[in-house]
């Protein structure tokens, strides 16, 4: 595995928190960093030139709407997803797992794997751990995911236990039936909301981590305090040297909190999504641009933003064309919140460098706080 490798460049003196490079055969990720997700090999309206000038260094696609269509085999002989989707820079694909658990009753789990209805057309597929390696090795990502449970928010601790058992033996397998050197396992740690079961999965899974590992089944509807609380059960355990991945978090708030409990990675839907709804991140809070306040105002979307978007257009321009249902506004939208978050990590990086994260970190909760859009 020497095509990958983690060196750590400085730890802030005051929180932890790390900055590094994560070395890939596609280039190397500078940490902390925020992965735009592409679900089926695109970031939603953005062109890859585009996410390269805005400074995404890596993307993230998904293994299960992939697989759908239009099915990895036809990757593989396009050249893999970099040549297909036009992508040079380190891509990770997730495996599945948490699509599939999603899918409520049109699917069902055994402990063989997950059998489960398209949501396309209602044909019946079944991932186990075994085709999920496949499907990622015909894929061609850098970084690619073990198979897991994500168990739901809520449920009890017998089924949390249950699952978390399942995800560590799904993992045993993934491991043993990957065998590509080019590409990056990362386990992933399991067990719900409760502290022993968090504490056993990290200890479980870290044994499997070669160059990275993932913490999974957070942010997915319990309070905010409930997961920083999960995190810090796990920091002690997670391995120093390697990048520590956050799965599905896009908020600036928990971007910062997971930065200063020491995670080095982090994707969401979330920057896109809410581009396409007409809402953008600012150094002032989130501004609805689809609201009747900005149809006069000429002013830029975000007055410290130097993104494409807030260079040339004004809310109000962006306000006529949220409501005239023009792509353009997505288009927009999306570059600013992407390039929004980038540089929140690449000024989290900066601050770490000097030990001056904590105060960062308090400065931009003043202003992004500051006032509610």
């Amino acid at each position: 595995m020497s095509q990958f490798s983690y060196e750590i460049l400085h730890i802030d003196s005051h929180t932890g928190a790390r900055t590094g490079v994560f070395h890939t055969p596609h280039g190397d990720v500078c940490t902390p960093i925020f992965m735009p997700v592409g679900t089926a090999a695109t970031v939603k309206s953005l062109l890859p030139s585009t996410l390269e000038e805005i400074g995404a260094q890596i993307v993230l696609s998904n293994t299960y709407h992939l697989y759908l269509r239009p099915g990895s085999e036809l990757v593989a002989r396009a050249g893999g997803l970099h040549a297909f989707m036009n992508w040079n820079r380190p891509i990770l694909t997730d495996s599945g797992g948490f699509q599939v658990f999603s899918l409520g009753d049109l699917r069902k789990i055994s402990d063989e794997g997950v059998t489960f209805s398209s949501h396309l057309d209602g044909s019946r597929h079944i991932f186990t751990p075994e085709s999920v390696m496949k499907t990622q090795h015909e894929l061609g990502a850098d970084i690619i995911m073990a198979f897991d449970e994500c168990s739901t928010y809520g449920c009890d601790k017998t089924y949390a236990r249950k699952a978390m058992t399942r995800t560590h033996k799904w993992l045993e397998r993934c491991a043993k039936a990957h065998e590509n050197g080019k590409q990056m396992l990362f386990p992933i740690v399991q067990g719900n909301m409760f502290a022993d079961l968090r504490e056993e999965s990290v200890k479980f899974v870290r044994d499997f981590a070669e160059c990275g590992i993932a913490v999974g089944g957070l942010s997915v509807g319990e309070p905010s305090e409930v997961m920083y609380r999960m995190m810090d059960v796990i920091r002690p355990y997670l391995p120093e040297n390697m990048p520590r991945y956050l799965m599905g978090v896009g908020t600036p708030d928990y971007i910062l909190e997971g930065i200063e409990r020491g995670i080095d990675m982090f994707d969401c839907v979330l920057p896109t999504r809410i581009a396409r709804n007409g809402t953008a991140m600012t150094s002032h809070g989130k501004v609805v641009v689809r609201n009747g306040c900005y149809k006069e105002d000429f002013t830029p979307l975000d007055d410290e933003c130097d993104c494409y978007c807030c260079r040339n257009f004004t809310k109000a321009y962006l306000r006529h064309l949220v409501n005239c249902k023009e792509i353009l506004a997505a288009e927009l939208l999306s570059i600013h919140n992407v390039h929004f978050l980038l540089k929140l990590v690449e000024g989290a990086r900066e601050a770490i460098k000097s030990d001056s994260f904590a105060e960062y970190k308090r400065q931009f909760y003043a202003k992004y706080y500051a006032k509610k859009q």
